[in-house]
C-alpha cells in the first residue's frame, strides 16, 4: 500500500508551504493523489516528481500557465520551451554583465576624480534600461513583443519610431499600469453601451469618444506623424486573425461596429 501524507506532512517533506500546495491544487498544477473520507487532501511519494518539476520550472522563471503547458506537452516541445527560457536568461545575463562593466568603469573614473558624476549617471541609465526590459516581459511574451515590433515597423516611419523610442525612455511600469487601467475602464463602458443598444450618437457614447480622443492625445502628444502611425497600427491589428493578434481583442465584432460608428460621429463633429 502506498504511503500517504497529509497536506501538512507533504509540505514539510517538500519544503514548501501548505498555502502553496493548496494554490497549485486550485490552479490545476498539482492535485493530491487521494482524499480522505473526510475530504482532506492526501499525497503520495509519486506526487513528489511532479512537484519538483513545478518548482524547478518556477525557479527558471516560467509563469504558472507556461508550467502547466510544459507538463502537458511531450519531451521535444518541453526542450523547445527550455531553449526559449534559456535564451531569455542569457539575455538577462548579458544585461547584468553590462551593468557590472559600467560599475567597474565608474570605480576607475571615480578613483581619478571624485567630482566626476557622469559615470554614476551612466550606471543609473543602464540599470533603468534593464528594469524596463524586465517589466515589459511581464506584459508581453517574446512572440507578442516580436509581433508588435513587426506591426510597429510597418506602421510608423523610421523618424517617428525613433521619436517613440525617445518618449519611451521615461515610460515606467507604473505608467503602463495606469494606462491599462484607463483603457480598461473605457472599453468596459463601451461594451456596456453597445450591449444595452445605446445610440452611438448619444451623449454617453460621445462622452466616451471624447475620453478615447484624450487618451490617444496623451500618447501621441498631438504629433500628426505619431497619430497617423497609430491609426495604421490599429488597422493592421484589426486585420489579423484573432489567434495571431499580439494583444487580446477588447470588443466583439458587434461592439466594435458600435464603437467605430460612435468615433466616426465624434470626429465629424470635431472637423
Amino acid at each position: 500500500m502506498k504511503r500517504t501524507y497529509s497536506i501538512g506532512q507533504f509540505a514539510k517533506k517538500a519544503y514548501v508551504s501548505v498555502r502553496t500546495l493548496r494554490y497549485y491544487d486550485q490552479v490545476g498544477l498539482l492535485s493530491p493523489s487521494h482524499y480522505s473520507e473526510a475530504g482532506y487532501r492526501l499525497y503520495t511519494d509519486e506526487d513528489f516528481p511532479r512537484l519538483q518539476q513545478i518548482l524547478g520550472l518556477k525557479y527558471l522563471g516560467f509563469s504558472l500557465e507556461e508550467i502547466r503547458q510544459c507538463l502537458q506537452i511531450g519531451p521535444r516541445a518541453f526542450r523547445e520551451a527550455l531553449a526559449v527560457q534559456k535564451a531569455m536568461l542569457q539575455e538577462r545575463k548579458a544585461h547584468l554583465e553590462a551593468i557590472i562593466r559600467t560599475i567597474e568603469g565608474t570605480e576607475s573614473r571615480l578613483a581619478e576624480s571624485a567630482e566626476d558624476w557622469e559615470p554614476v549617471i551612466q550606471i543609473m541609465e543602464v540599470i533603468r534600461m534593464q528594469e524596463r526590459k524586465e517589466w515589459i516581459h511581464k506584459y508581453f511574451s517574446d512572440e507578442q513583443a516580436r509581433k508588435l515590433e513587426e506591426i510597429s515597423a510597418a506602421s510608423y516611419t523610421t523618424e517617428d519610431r525613433q521619436k517613440l523610442d525617445e518618449w519611451g525612455q521615461n515610460w515606467s511600469e507604473e505608467d503602463q499600469r495606469e494606462a491599462d487601467r484607463k483603457w480598461g475602464e473605457l472599453y468596459a463602458e463601451v461594451r456596456r453601451l453597445a450591449n444595452d443598444g445605446q445610440d452611438p450618437a448619444g451623449p454617453e457614447a460621445q462622452a466616451l469618444a471624447a475620453r478615447q480622443a484624450a487618451l490617444v492625445g496623451e500618447f501621441t502628444r498631438g504629433d500628426p506623424g505619431i497619430t497617423a502611425g497609430l491609426q495604421k497600427l490599429w488597422q493592421k491589428m484589426g486585420e489579423l486573425p484573432a489567434g495571431e493578434a499580439p494583444l487580446p481583442r477588447m470588443l466583439s465584432p458587434e461592439q466594435e461596429a458600435f464603437w467605430n460608428r460612435a468615433m466616426a460621429i465624434y470626429q465629424e463633429q470635431q472637423a
